[in-house]
């Protein structure tokens, strides 16, 4: 394997495990491993972010910036929506 191999399935272990934990802090009634699990969580998600980046840097993960009238759609329709549910 490859440098952009590696880093592709690094990047695609990270997303799984951010999955595992987000399942496993929503389904805990225990608050003490609900703090274990939301640490753990944010650490995750920092090597997850640290590796998007670096695959970024080098072209091997490419993004597009959304437009702000995109953004502020998307916005309005989230707050509508939580309104709706109070």
């Amino acid at each position: 394997m490859n440098e952009k191999e590696l880093m592709t399935d690094l990047l695609s272990s990270e997303k799984q495990v951010i999955s595992a934990y987000s399942t496993g802090i929503t389904e805990t009634s225990c608050e003490n491993l609900r703090n274990v699990l939301v640490n753990n969580f944010k650490g995750v998600q920092d090597v997850q972010f640290k590796v998007f980046d670096a695959m970024k840097q080098k072209g091997w993960y490419t993004t597009k910036d959304a437009q702000d009238n995109d953004v502020m759609l998307l916005k309005n329709q989230a707050t509508q929506m939580m309104n709706e549910l109070k």
